[in-house]
């Protein structure tokens, strides 16, 4: 096998890739921004009181997760035109972004669900004791706590989804993958052009990761921060009764 460096050398470092990178950032955060939208209100609705909601939540996992992403991307493209009559003809951007994000919505409900049922019954308890209206409670004491667990999985979420617009090349999206497709099936350099696709995918996935990173210590100082406060203000409640021992013999000489 020859490796053409010379050319490999010259693609890296061209602006072929530029706009490809840029479509595969955007559809990436367009995509999880409709996944995390859904799997909110899907974690909230997946703990309802209402059986009803419960069970279209469940059904709404069950599916979306249940289908590879390929066939729901091809189906929003293509099925979806020939099942209205063209009357939702979606472009192919378009069509992806809303596959990716639909399909995101049933792992992000998973994952908000699993983070709401995290924070203690009793906490809710206490919180509807002080008189809390059923909202105030979640959004108050519910929803920060379970932001903790929510944030974690979700930094995963988006690396996974930035190479999952790889499988929107099918429907002649011009991401990363769809763009070095173009060029070999051209000069038929396939080995050659995967490096440099490759690269560029672990170029953005490094710094997803130096985000989730970052954003991860961010809430595990203000974690350490709110349980000092809240070990000093227990200090200071116990200080009085501490020193009542130490005055006593005091007061006897």
């Amino acid at each position: 096998m020859h490796f053409d460096t010379g050319f490999f050398r010259d693609l890296l470092f061209s602006s072929a890739f530029f706009e490809p990178a840029w479509i595969t950032v955007w559809v990436t955060f367009a995509a999880m921004a409709i996944g995390v939208a859904i799997g909110f209100v899907g974690g909230l609705g997946a703990n309802s009181s209402l059986r009803p909601v419960r069970g279209a939540i469940r059904a709404y996992v069950a599916v979306f997760r249940g289908l590879p992403t390929l066939v729901q991307i091809v189906f929003w493209y293509d099925a979806l035109a020939e099942l209205t009559g063209n009357v939702i003809n979606l472009p192919a951007l378009v069509a992806g972004v809303l596959a990716l994000g639909v399909n995101e919505g049933a792992y992000m409900t998973e994952i908000v669900r699993a983070g709401l049922a995290s924070v203690e019954h009793g906490q809710r308890e206490a919180a509807r004791s002080l008189g809390l209206r059923s909202w105030q409670v979640q959004r108050l004491v519910v929803i920060p706590q379970a932001l903790r667990v929510v944030v974690p999985p979700t930094g995963n979420q988006f690396i996974a989804m930035l190479k999952t617009t790889s499988l929107l090349f099918i429907i002649a999206v011009p991401e990363i993958f769809g763009r070095g497709t173009d060029i070999y099936s051209h000069n038929f350099k396939y080995f050659e052009v995967l490096c440099v696709v490759s690269l560029w995918y672990l170029l953005l996935t490094g710094l997803l990761t130096v985000v989730q990173e970052m954003v991860e210590r961010s809430l595990g100082a203000r974690a350490r921060r709110r349980a000092r406060r809240l070990s000093e203000s227990t200090a200071a409640l116990a200080a009085p009764s501490s020193r009542e021992p130490l005055m006593a013999p005091l007061q006897r000489v």
